[in-house]
């Protein structure tokens, strides 16, 4: 068994795991025992009374938070010449259409969010193999097939997320970095949990919510009064 380091033992000491704590205060206690040397995720992690493996109880979403993600998203734009101005004013960072699928077909994959035009999709279909495991497919459910890519480029830039419930039934999402103030980081998790309510499947028996967990990169995890957020 691995041998627990000094930090380690200090951030577990602060956590009461008997305790479920408010979500302002847990924000404030995951900012507090956190102690990477680099700005760290925080990340919110929302188990729900699904079954993922049914199509009637899939949770998958989008969500645009109050105060951003704190990360430098990097947008790449497929798109036709008419729409490329659009896009670059809009901040993408790349933008194109067949040399980026050429560039995607030998491997390059070095973007965070793909966005592109119902049009398109034919050319991008072809990408599947590539872009599906790395979650970077477009999808018209998450605003990424559109036709207004100027809009799209600035909403994700702006703190806009797409999730979905993993085959566990969790919910995972960043929600911020450890150097937001505890009100953002709790503004951006009620927003969140807040949308995720709103897409409870109708088909959904018993518990929705059944535990919340935040955490920040390498510290331990502080669970949630789900009173606390109305769950």
């Amino acid at each position: 068994m691995a041998q627990l380091t000094k930090k380690r033992k200090v951030a577990l000491s602060k956590v009461d795991e008997e305790k479920s704590y408010g979500l302002l205060e847990g924000a404030a206690l995951v900012k507090e025992i956190s102690s990477t040397k680099f700005d760290s995720s925080v990340d919110l992690a929302v188990r729900l009374g699904v079954d993922p493996r049914k199509a009637n109880q899939m949770v998958r979403g989008i969500v645009s938070l109050p105060h951003g993600t704190g990360k430098t998203v990097r947008v790449l734009v497929l798109c036709t010449p008419d729409k490329e101005d659009e896009a670059k004013a809009a901040g993408a960072d790349f933008v194109g259409l067949d040399d980026y699928i050429e560039k995607i077909k030998g491997g390059w994959t070095d973007v965070d969010v793909i966005i592109t035009m119902p049009s398109i999709m034919a050319k991008v279909g072809a990408l599947g193999r590539v872009l599906g495991p790395r979650g970077l497919m477009p999808n018209p459910k998450t605003g990424t097939v559109t036709i207004e890519v100027g809009k799209a480029v600035t909403e994700v830039k702006a703190g806009k997320i797409d999730f979905k419930v993993d085959k566990t039934g969790i919910v995972h999402a960043a929600i911020g970095k450890t150097s937001f103030s505890p009100d953002k980081l709790h503004e951006n998790a009620k927003e969140l949990i807040s949308t995720i309510m709103k897409l409870k499947p109708s088909s959904a028996k018993g518990t929705y919510v059944k535990s919340i967990f935040l955490s920040s990169t390498m510290s331990p995890s502080v669970s949630i009064d789900l009173k606390s957020v109305g769950a």
